[in-house]
């Protein structure tokens, strides 16, 4: 554990220094596409870190100076399967961006959807020795809190303070400079495969990139997709991506909750491949075509061809109806919301001041998602495109790019996290583990 915490803080150290030169790279590995975006930091805001225990979202001081996708080859739900074929696809968005931006750049933020997340809701209390809350009160608030057993083979991706509360007044965001006796913090911690990590790094090494942040692609896509008053009053973003579909709940303009599901649209594009015997390639354009998961009268008399060059006439000259193509979707698409129904679930969603819910990423562009989800979510659902940010090209605005573009706002305006305070590190005993979520349930 000591060991992810001075990795932590040495990324980001990185990433302090990649900013103060002026430029840093996006790098979000997905299983479908690998994008890299790379930002330049103007004027004298790039030397000011942000203070307090803030929220990320907002138009900060950077521009997209290059950006660049591939086709991803060797990932899989989320996750490196095929380090050479990986680290091919990573160097070509990387000397694309490169070459748009006209500037090489050593320095990475990844974000990265598998890994299996899960979530803790940790808590800690202390007393002041002094009556004014100072930096080194959030240390030690913060070691104080348990530490569940969370397993060999697991690493800390996130520990975020999302509550503090002095004496009686709870939901502060940043108590530093206040007068109280006692002071408590609730703390989100996420944990994910060491061994997916590990993966990840060695790529990178083997890229020639430096890593300066490591991010959930759930928890980037809750950033750039949720408007404000979503991420203040309790919102779920659901990111559909190409191999896994990542859900996070955030409220008080923190995430609170995060968690995967090892489905996503290559699964639908698999469905429609072997239901009509065609390649995955032949799919995946029918898909982008014609998918659909809502089956009107109309759908039955829309044919489509379905081509192919086998060689065999009756085989390439197939044609199915629309309603045949909705009627292998619709069933993986039910099975995808349905787990995502179970995550929120777990995770007490029902409790929040607001319900609302936002499908974003690349697979939740199938007309219809939007009314199939609100059916098995049962709640209010919108789709959700990421905040727009300075020089981003138009074919990077998508739902496609929420990861992408909330790792870029991650990167401009990191929240504080466990490592960014000089924590005492003999403090960690603790072995109680305290559901995530609880806190929100006992605090407001």
């Amino acid at each position: 554990m000591t060991d992810l915490y001075g990795m932590q803080r040495a990324m980001r150290n990185m990433r302090k220094a990649a900013m103060q030169r002026g430029v840093i790279a996006i790098l979000d590995i997905g299983t479908s596409k690998i994008a890299c975006l790379i930002l330049r930091f103007d004027g004298p805001e790039r030397f000011r870190e942000q203070e307090g225990i803030g929220s990320m979202a907002g138009q900060s001081s950077f521009r997209v100076i290059g950006a660049a996708t591939t086709r991803s080859r060797g990932v899989k739900f989320g996750e490196i399967a095929t380090m050479g074929e990986t680290e091919r696809a990573i160097r070509t968005a990387v000397q694309a961006a490169q070459k748009m931006a006209n500037q090489r750049v050593d320095h990475v933020i990844a974000c990265l959807s598998g890994a299996r997340p899960r979530s803790y809701g940790l808590d800690g209390v202390v007393e002041l020795h002094e009556n004014t809350v100072t930096e080194h009160d959030i240390a030690r608030v913060l070691a104080a809190c348990d530490v569940p057993d969370y397993g060999d083979g697991r690493e800390i991706l996130h520990a975020q303070p999302v509550n503090f509360a002095l004496d009686h007044r709870t939901g502060l965001a940043d108590p530093r400079g206040q007068m109280g006796n006692q002071l408590a913090t609730d703390m989100h911690m996420v944990t994910v495969d060491a061994n997916v990590i590990q993966d990840l790094l060695y790529c990178l090494k083997r890229c020639d990139l430096e890593l300066a942040g490591l991010a959930s692609s759930a928890y980037v896509a809750g950033v750039s997709s949720l408007v404000e008053d979503e991420q203040e009053l309790g919102s779920a973003c659901i990111d559909m991506g190409g191999g896994a579909t990542g859900v996070s709940i955030f409220i008080k303009k923190h995430m609170i909750y995060t968690d995967s599901v090892r489905l996503g649209g290559d699964s639908v594009t698999s469905d429609i491949s072997m239901g009509l015997q065609v390649p995955m390639a032949v799919a995946e354009r029918i898909k982008t075509f014609y998918g659909g998961v809502v089956a009107t009268g109309m759908d039955d008399r829309e044919m489509i061809d379905i081509g192919g060059d086998t060689g065999d006439w009756e085989h390439d000259r197939r044609r199915v109806s629309r309603a045949e193509l909705i009627g292998i979707m619709r069933p993986r698409v039910e099975e995808i919301l349905e787990e995502v129904r179970s995550r929120l679930d777990a995770a007490g969603f029902d409790h929040l001041p607001s319900q609302q819910i936002v499908l974003t990423g690349g697979a939740s562009q199938i007309p219809g998602l939007d009314g199939l989800a609100s059916k098995i979510l049962g709640q209010q659902v919108r789709l959700g495109r990421p905040l727009r940010v300075q020089g981003l090209p138009q074919a990077a605005t998508g739902p496609a790019f929420a990861g992408s573009v909330g790792l870029s706002l991650f990167a401009a305006h990191p929240q504080d996290e466990w490592w960014d305070f000089d924590i005492p590190m003999d403090k960690y005993s603790g072995r109680s583990l305290k559901r995530a979520l609880k806190w929100f349930k006992d605090n407001w």
